[in-house]
């Protein structure tokens, strides 16, 4: 094949026709689009080519994509492996409905707290495109050893929801153990807490009128800002990747953590910053009240489904009314965490002035996250892409804020 490139900076790249990538795949190569004189990233390595990713280049107009001329290679044979693979499983709806009720019975947890050696009693599992394989078989009766071979998974692991309890006493254990390195220690205590977090929010996800739940919310935010507040870069520690799919809990402690760091970079009260936390990891409790099934629904929603899926934000207001020691400051984040500042969002259609400062934090926190989480049906894009889609979405979001949340995310590539 002869293929042309051209160099505009250290890394040549090369351009192909985005008909060349193949839905259903996983991508070789990173790819890049051009934005004037320089190339932006797109779509990263080993990501999945789906419809949606498909429409997305159609939808943009994109006529041309580059990869880096090393990769040249990988395109030849990424063409020859796949140049009869046309359509994918994940385009069936009863295969993803499937699935999408299997999820359902794992918890997505941190392959970076699961150290070599150690034993626990709980199985782990690693997910590899729509399928669950178990990876380590483990009880309370018959525990196992963590094998180091686990540590270079490329998955999302996870854990059955049966064993979470144990899970919660494996990670707690990081937070008083004395053979933590020094130097690793506040690594370690911060993915510890980003993972209770995750529990917890879970947990009210499951039982949100159960008492009591609020306090342990509350508990966590503290952790989250305490932890920020010490060190600014701690956000990257607790900001947790995904592979794979979208978990409401993983979403929902992202977003805290964003917002907290974004409370925290413009110089908010730690009572404010605590407010707004409680808020952010809270924003989507109204989806506990939305079918599975429409929180599953492959690809776009009919309009009845995104009703539906609008409404989360009215009933997760109806849920958190119920419980007395929540904060009324935090409500603007559960309410207005939709709302874009030109009026176009939902569900009052408020503007400028009416959107409180915690209601355009969590919009900002929750819109770059949504868009840096992968699904089976939806390609992440990185989190500089994430950016620019946000900072090009004229009106919508606060930008001053959008402009302390790039800094603040400097360090993230």
């Amino acid at each position: 094949m002869v293929i042309k490139y051209r160099e505009i900076d250290d890394n040549p790249r090369i351009p192909i026709s985005p008909e060349k990538l193949i839905v259903g795949t996983r991508l070789p190569f990173d790819i890049f689009i051009r934005d004037g004189g320089l190339f932006s990233p797109l779509f990263d390595k080993d990501m999945l080519f789906t419809v949606a990713a498909k429409d997305l280049l159609k939808e943009k107009r994109v006529s041309e994509i580059y990869i880096q001329q090393k990769d040249a290679f990988n395109l030849d044979a990424y063409i020859s492996k796949n140049k009869a693979q046309r359509n994918s499983y994940y385009d069936d709806p009863a295969v993803f409905q499937e699935y999408a009720f299997y999820k359902e019975q794992y918890f997505q947890i941190d392959k970076n707290l699961l150290v070599a050696g150690k034993k626990i009693d709980f199985s782990i599992f690693m997910q590899n495109e729509l399928s669950f394989i178990p990876i380590i078989a483990a009880t309370d009766t018959s525990p196992a050893v963590i094998d180091e071979k686990i540590l270079d998974l490329t998955g999302d692991v996870l854990i059955k929801r049966s064993d979470i309890l144990r899970y919660y006493a494996y990670i707690n254990s990081f937070l008083n153990s004395k053979d933590i390195p020094e130097n690793e220690e506040p690594k370690i205590k911060a993915f510890a807490v980003r993972e209770n977090s995750k529990l917890i929010i879970k947990e009210f996800l499951d039982d949100p009128r159960s008492g009591q739940k609020v306090k342990k919310a509350t508990t966590a935010v503290n952790k989250i800002t305490d932890r920020i507040l010490e060190n600014k870069d701690a956000i990257y520690d607790l900001l947790s990747l995904r592979n794979y799919d979208y978990y409401t809990y993983t979403h929902s402690v992202n977003v805290t953590v964003l917002s907290v760091g974004l409370g925290a970079a413009i110089g908010m009260k730690r009572n404010d910053i605590e407010k707004l936390g409680v808020g952010a990891l809270l924003h989507d409790i109204g989806k506990s009240a939305v079918p599975s099934e429409i929180l599953s629904r492959q690809g776009k929603l009919n309009n009845i489904e995104y009703k539906v899926i609008k409404n989360h934000v009215i009933e997760g207001e109806k849920l958190l009314r119920a419980h007395n020691d929540f904060p009324e400051e935090s409500f603007a984040a559960v309410l207005q965490h939709h709302e874009k500042l030109t009026g176009k969002g939902y569900p009052f259609g408020l503007s400028g002035s009416g959107i409180k400062l915690f209601g355009r934090i969590t919009a900002l926190a929750d819109s770059y996250d949504s868009l840096t989480t992968q699904r089976p049906y939806k390609l992440a894009v990185s989190p500089f892409s994430a950016l620019s889609i946000v900072a090009k979405e004229t009106g919508n979001y606060d930008p001053e804020l959008l402009g302390v949340f790039i800094k603040m995310l400097g360090k993230i590539k």
